[in-house]
């Protein structure tokens, strides 16, 4: 996929549907080359193709997810990959994010990834990090498994650093996200007392999703952009949570 081509992702995902006309005008090449764009990422599934426009896919859809605020989460997800030491075993769950993530840490043959994200696990099936997917109920739209088998397979292994995904934070909730399931893996995770880091983008603070995080288990670390609020980043930090703001 070339630079082209992610700017176009990106607007999509961002206006939700967009002309052929605009990309044109946005990206400076004819109508004719954005469609040409349009039809091979629609192929490759990245969006949907309607007459004279494109329609970003459901939001649970990884790829679709990944491409918004593209540069940002690559940032996030290079800082966080510098943070894993050579010879460790890491869990990485779900999320745009943490598929990045796990893409600069594939690069170095001696890490051990464990994952519950298929997508994540099929990104990496041409690197030469070790790759241990954990069983359960596979949730089709976000390729990732959750469910009771799920939390006893996390039960089964061990890793010094946990990288997980929230869906919002509030000084009144604490970290929260949006389906039960995806929660009850994490909180699996988070019970464990392992080293566990919050990988997210600045956005997510100031939502209420119905799904507590962290009940059983403690959060030790975020990383997040420099866009954070004063606000938030002093809450943190009286929770004695670690906070790393990767500038963008």
């Amino acid at each position: 996929m070339n630079s082209r081509q992610q700017t176009i992702l990106q607007l999509v995902n961002e206006r939700r549907k967009i002309s052929v006309s605009d990309l044109s005008r946005t990206t400076g090449v004819s109508e004719v080359t954005i469609r040409q764009d349009l039809n091979l990422l629609e192929k490759r599934s990245y969006l949907k193709r309607v007459h004279g426009s494109a329609l970003a896919l459901e939001s649970d859809d990884v790829d679709a997810r990944m491409m918004s605020n593209f540069a940002l989460k690559q940032k996030l997800a290079r800082f966080a990959a510098s943070q894993v030491n050579d010879g460790e075993t890491i869990f990485i769950e779900n999320g745009s994010t943490n598929a990045l993530l796990a893409r600069y840490i594939a690069e170095r043959k001696s890490i051990t990834l464990i994952t519950v994200s298929h997508y994540i696990a099929n990104l990496l099936k041409e690197s030469d990090c070790e790759v241990i997917v954990l069983g359960g109920m596979y949730q089709k739209k976000s390729e990732t498994v959750v469910g009771p088998l799920t939390r006893m397979c996390i039960q089964q292994v061990h890793f010094s650093k946990a990288f997980i995904g929230i869906d919002g934070y509030h000084a009144e909730t604490g970290f929260t996200g949006r389906d039960m399931m995806r929660a009850d893996v994490v909180n699996a995770v988070l019970a464990k007392g392992m080293e566990n880091i919050v990988l997210t983008d600045s956005s997510k603070f100031g939502q209420i999703q119905p799904n507590p995080l962290a009940l059983q288990g403690k959060i030790d670390r975020v990383i997040t952009d420099s866009r954070l609020d004063l606000e938030y980043q002093h809450q943190l930090k009286r929770q004695g949570i670690r906070l790393d703001r990767v500038s963008d």
